[in-house]
């Protein structure tokens, strides 16, 4: 359980840096996803997700 703690705080972090810093570039980003197909979309999506999975897989194996 903490582990999953840690990693929703480190995405937390990263995300409110982004927000902080960048705003305008998040936007640029937004309108940049939004001419990527939706299919495309979903595979970029499944393919971040399984590799947070593969780095918490071998974060976890390390601690």
């Amino acid at each position: 359980m903490t582990l999953v703690l840690v990693a929703l705080a480190g995405v937390l972090v990263v995300e409110g840096l982004v927000l902080a810093l960048a705003p305008s570039r998040l936007e640029d980003l937004l309108r940049a996803l939004c001419t990527i197909p939706k299919d495309m979309r979903r595979i970029l999506g499944l393919a971040a997700l399984a590799c947070g999975v593969i780095l918490l897989w071998v974060a976890r194996g390390l601690m």
